[in-house]
């Protein structure tokens, strides 16, 4: 079979043609572990709200580290676990924390962060910033790794 110059060069363009027209700029970015592992995250909003600390109390953070492993500060105690990504989803399987006694708001943001991570979320990653999102809370980080 032999093709003209035009139908090769259609035949050659269809699928940029068809993948630009699929593309509608809502495509969501396939987040992978690489782009978490080796960063440290720190909360700056619940719910859509800023994280309003007290004196002497640190944000919540989450620390990911090589093969996946999480650990950080929820605002009273410190967690540990393994954290899994699959399809833009997040969440931190069997997760250990501490127990120490938590006072006033600082128990309410652990509990969010804590039912949060605990719990598959939606996941966005957007320059500095990573949302996790499922049914009860949404929570807003700040890419804020340590510099040596």
């Amino acid at each position: 079979m032999k093709l003209s110059p035009k139908t090769l060069l259609a035949a050659m363009a269809l699928p940029f043609v068809v993948t630009a027209c699929a593309s509608n700029g809502d495509d969501v970015r396939q987040i992978t572990t690489q782009d978490l592992q080796h960063h440290n995250w720190e909360l700056v909003t619940i719910d859509g709200k800023d994280l309003v600390l007290g004196e002497r109390q640190k944000a919540p953070r989450i620390e990911i580290g090589e093969k996946m492993t999480a650990n950080g500060n929820a605002g009273c105690n410190n967690f540990f676990g393994q954290a899994e990504l699959k399809d833009n989803k997040f969440r931190i399987e069997k997760m250990g924390m501490t127990m120490k006694m938590c006072i006033g708001d600082v128990m309410d943001t652990e509990q969010a962060f804590s039912q949060t991570l605990s719990s598959w979320s939606d996941m966005v990653l957007t320059d500095n910033f990573m949302t996790l999102k499922n049914d009860v809370h949404t929570l807003t980080f700040k890419l804020n790794d340590w510099k040596n």
